[in-house]
């Protein structure tokens, strides 16, 4: 199983849904970085879950830096955490040890490795972002620190604009009474971003930060700037700058970075265990937690990871 992601940057998860906790190794980060602890938790906070339409498993989310931070500031080598599970109850996934869950990962799991963790999902579960928010959370603030900054927005949910807030509470309700599901949509905006981050052909900007996103489990479809929309424009409508969403050629041009993700329904439905109504709702601090490890690792393959010429 592939766990990182990066090249100079890298990333590395591992924990299952229910099994002691999860957690990450973020490698090749500046050193003498002083990060803000409460940064971390405000955006783990914000992928919580336990609020209208989300599920009603709550975990503290409370975690542990076991290497990595020296007095408060990174020291250049591996930063490793930890967060613990402390909100199981596997009993409920128990009538689902021979079933395969449709819309989930149990069958494939079990295909390719001929063995499978069904309490919760494993290592399929959502569970599993709360590390990639963590790392994000630490590379937005050394982005910040460069001028790079990133935020991600729900801007509608099962259709409906995101700002109807009644028509999107009454179909959320809908599909809650009826064990159903809804998905939504994304949006993700990279503001200072210098031109020339990306290589023009494998490595291009807008293909890592693809690669990152749609490593994202609920994560079904990517599009930038004008996207899928462009099928209907001229080229001389298309040739417009801001539907090139802030990168040509691969190669970042200087202006906003500008992509939508599309979100599935939650697949647990009709099957037991606690799921979010809409995993939408709780998935905009993900998103923005991987679009910020790809494009730190893109601005670290540019200008490499020593703060010592920067600072």
């Amino acid at each position: 199983m592939s766990d990182t992601f990066g090249r100079i940057l890298q990333l590395t998860t591992f924990g299952e849904s229910h099994g002691k906790g999860i957690g990450c190794v973020i490698s090749g980060l500046e050193p003498r970085f002083e990060i803000s602890l409460e940064k971390i938790k405000e955006d783990l906070s914000r992928r919580r879950g336990g609020v209208f339409g989300t599920t009603g498993r709550v975990e503290n989310d409370e975690f542990e830096i076991i290497s990595g931070l020296y007095n408060g500031k990174t020291t250049g080598t591996a930063l490793a955490a930890i967060i613990k599970n402390e909100n199981c109850d596997s009993g409920e996934y128990k009538h689902l040890e021979n079933v395969f869950r449709p819309g989930h990962a149990d069958k494939t799991y079990m295909d390719k490795y001929g063995i499978r963790d069904p309490r919760g999902g494993g290592r399929a579960s959502g569970r599993e972002t709360a590390a990639r928010v963590f790392a994000g959370a630490i590379c937005k603030q050394i982005l910040a620190s460069h001028g790079i900054n990133v935020r991600a927005d729900i801007i509608s949910i099962g259709g409906i604009n995101a700002e109807e807030t009644d028509k999107v509470h009454a179909l959320l309700e809908k599909a809650k009474k009826d064990n159903n599901s809804v998905g939504g949509k994304v949006r993700c905006v990279v503001r200072g971003a210098e031109a020339g981050l990306g290589e023009p052909v494998f490595n291009k900007a807008d293909a890592l930060i693809s690669y990152a996103i749609m490593g994202i489990g609920a994560v079904k479809g990517i599009e930038f700037g004008s996207g899928f929309a462009s099928e209907a424009l001229f080229g001389t409508e298309n040739n417009r700058e801001e539907n090139a969403g802030g990168i040509l050629g691969g190669i970042t041009n200087g202006r906003d970075i500008v992509f939508n993700a599309v979100i599935k329904p939650t697949p647990t439905v009709k099957t037991g265990g606690r799921h979010d109504v809409c995993i939408a709702l709780r998935i905009a601090p993900v998103i923005e937690a991987m679009t910020a490890v790809a494009i730190l690792d893109l601005y670290y393959i540019r200008h490499g990871n020593s703060s010592l010429s920067r600072r």
